[in-house]
């Protein structure tokens, strides 16, 4: 089973807060809401894409690339460990 299936749920979940943020960014320039409402919005969009992004490119290093918990080699363990953290810290 692909991990994206497996965590179906949980990365929808992530999708619909992005869409109903996307829909709030939508409303307030509608509204015509002053631009920095409207960049606090998006701002706060980015972050969330961000997460998304983090969160699959994480589970495609571990489950395509090398998994650092299941790696018996301890080096292969740690560069795969530390290209997630790197990632993780790239996309804050």
């Amino acid at each position: 089973m692909a991990h994206t299936i497996k965590d179906r749920t949980k990365l929808l979940a992530r999708v619909r807060r992005i869409k109903g943020q996307a829909e709030a960014v939508e409303r307030a320039l509608e509204a015509e809401h002053g631009c920095a409402d409207v960049l606090m919005l998006v701002a706060s969009m980015r972050g969330a894409i961000n997460g998304l992004t983090a969160e699959l490119m994480e589970d495609h290093i571990r489950h395509h690339v090398v998994n650092p918990d299941a790696e018996p080699d301890a080096e292969r363990a740690r560069g795969a460990a530390e290209l997630i953290e790197v990632v993780r810290t790239y996309l804050k």
